[in-house]
This record gives C-alpha cells, sequence and structure tokens, in this order.
C-alpha cells in the first residue's frame, strides 16, 4: 500500500507580542513545516469560555492567515477551520481566492459545521441541531467550489442562493485551493471523503465542548472506524485524499510511560492508551518518528498538526521529527 508523503503544520492559537508571532511565523518556514495554520474562535478568557475547555484565541483568523502569506514565500497557511456559521459565504470565499491568488497559490481552505455551543451562545449566534448546520456546511462547501471554477455561478440552496455572476480572482491552485474538512461523525466525514482534498479527522464535538466524551471519540478503535467512514464516501478517489490529524497532546520527553501515565489518570485511561492515541505523540524523537510511520501504516495519516500556545516552543520541540521525516 502507498502512502501520501509526510507533512507537518504548527496551529497558532496565541502570541505575547505582534513580534513574537512575527518570529514564530518565520521559524516555522525555516524549520521545513508545511503550513502553518490558524484557528477560528473568537472568545477570550472569561466566563463563557470556561465551559468550554477551549483555549482563549487571540487572533482573528483571516487578516493574520493574510499577514503570515505576506510575510513568506514558501509556507502554506490556512485555518483549520472556519466555523461554516460565524461569516457569510459570499466574503469567506472570496477572501480564500484573493488569498491564493495574492500568494502564489499558498493557501489551505479549511472548513467545519461548526461546534462549540458557548461561543455561538456568546454573541447570540443560533446553535441549531447538528442537521441545520451541518446543510448549510454543505451548501458552502458547494459554493465554494462553484466560485473556484470561474463558470456561472447558479445555486438555488436552502440558505444559498447566487446567481448571475462568476467567481474572480482566478486561483493558481486549480481547480481551487485544496479544501480541509475536518469533523469526527460518520455524517460529516462520509461527506468529506466525497468532496474533500484534505479530510482532517477530530473528536466528535457532539457534547459542544472538550472534554472526556470527544477524547474517548478519538482513540485508536474509533480513528480505525473514521478512516473507513472516510473511504466509503470517497470510493475511487481515497487514494487521492490526504489524512490529516491534530496532535494535541505532543510532548517531546525520555520519560514516555508515566507520562501517559499521568495523563490516563485523569482521563480515565491506561498509559498505553494514552500512548496511542491517535492524538497524541509522547515520547522521544525516536520513538515520535516511529508512532508516526506506525500509524500511517494503520490509518495512513501523513499530515499532522502540532498546537503552538505562545508558551510551549512547540516549533522549535518537534522540530527534529520535521527534519527526519517531511516529504519521506
Amino acid at each position: 500500500m502507498s502512502h501520501k508523503p509526510f507533512r507537518f503544520s504548527l496551529q497558532s492559537f496565541n502570541t505575547d507580542s505582534p513580534k513574537n508571532w512575527r518570529n514564530l511565523i518565520a521559524k516555522t518556514e525555516d524549520l521545513g513545516y508545511s503550513t502553518f495554520f490558524l484557528a477560528d474562535h473568537f472568545l477570550s478568557e472569561g466566563p463563557a469560555l470556561d465551559t468550554t475547555g477551549h483555549p482563549p484565541q487571540m487572533l482573528a483568523a483571516t487578516p493574520a492567515i493574510a499577514m503570515a502569506l505576506e510575510q513568506t514565500t514558501t509556507l502554506r497557511v490556512g485555518c483549520r477551520v472556519f466555523c461554516n456559521d460565524y461569516r457569510h459565504a459570499i466574503t469567506l470565499i472570496k477572501e480564500a481566492a484573493t488569498m491564493d491568488y495574492l500568494s502564489g497559490g499558498r493557501y489551505e481552505f479549511g472548513l467545519g459545521a461548526g461546534w462549540i455551543k458557548a461561543e455561538y451562545e456568546a454573541v447570540g449566534l443560533s446553535f441549531d441541531e447538528f442537521p441545520e448546520r451541518f446543510a448549510r456546511f454543505a451548501e458552502t462547501v458547494e459554493a465554494y467550489k462553484a466560485f473556484m471554477s470561474g463558470e456561472l455561478i447558479e445555486l438555488n440552496g436552502e440558505s444559498l442562493q447566487w446567481s448571475g455572476f462568476k467567481g474572480i480572482p482566478s486561483t493558481p491552485q486549480q481547480p481551487h485551493p485544496p479544501i480541509m474538512i475536518g469533523g469526527g461523525s460518520k455524517k460529516i466525514l462520509t461527506y468529506a471523503g466525497e468532496q474533500a482534498d484534505i479530510v482532517s479527522l477530530n473528536f466528535n464535538n457532539r457534547a459542544g465542548t472538550i472534554g472526556l466524551d470527544g477524547m474517548n471519540s478519538g482513540m485508536a478503535e474509533q480513528t480505525a472506524k473514521k478512516v473507513n467512514w472516510i473511504k466509503n464516501g470517497a470510493g475511487d478517489r481515497f487514494k487521492d485524499i490526504e489524512l490529516e490529524i491534530g496532535a494535541y497532546t505532543t510532548i517531546v520527553t525520555d520519560h514516555a510511560a508515566p507520562t501517559a501515565a499521568a495523563i490516563g489518570e485523569q482521563l480515565g485511561m491506561s498509559a498505553e492508551d494514552v500512548l496511542q492515541h491517535p492524538h497524541c505523540l509522547i515520547g522521544s524523537i525516536d520513538y515520535i518518528c516511529d508512532e508516526l510511520i506506525r500509524r500511517r501504516e494503520q490509518y495512513g495519516i501523513s499530515y499532522v498538526a502540532v498546537l503552538d500556545d505562545g508558551t510551549n516552543n512547540m516549533v522549535d520541540e518537534f522540530a527534529p521529527v520535521v527534519a527526519r521525516l517531511a516529504g519521506k
């Protein structure tokens, strides 16, 4: 079985100064990471965020992506992933085309149906049941592809009715900048198999918060099921899809077993469950490299994101893995 070469991304949430943020982007490019990602959240510290288990995000995604693209020459930049309900689809898609056009084809477009209930409620957005959110999201995916085609657009959906215009600017990446669809449910991952270029395996965030339910939904057995859902949706095109995952708990250490045991004790998992959890990478550089190769063999995952929260220096700690495996 052939596999796609490894790519690695750094996802940033916070920074203590504009200068340090620019330095982080430059270092991400210099150290050989493929992609620099933002997330798409707006809650700062406070009671609304406290209920979610999610870190605060300082920077708005779109202007930060644009500035990162302007600062770099080879680094790909995008959002992992935009929440479909947070802005009008025409604005989001026109901005995507513009950033790909101006960067010479280095933009990656990530989209999800939205999941943090408290974030919706904090700004008065209606947090509809998943079928309604999914339907709007699927219409945006259709609209994205129609806009990027350069053909006259005629959409007559429930939430989007567009007609009488063509999408411009034309993007360097054809037929469109690669679309990443993220999620953890059978419905969205099957759909991602049908429509996406990159599928981001995530927790099933049906609870609307980060917690034990989501963590359990990302364990090894459940991840294998998710890959099968993607395969079922993709059919013959599965070989062309890149599978991506967030290594949300990444710890470079020579004391993997006790570290995993301590984490597992908090989560009600065994140390072995934590070490083999597809969203965790805990161990030495040698161990992490071997584990990533094993997981690529097992699941087909070749695209891995590690998180920078502004304090953990992950860009440097994980750099030896990038140097060893990127492109191989």
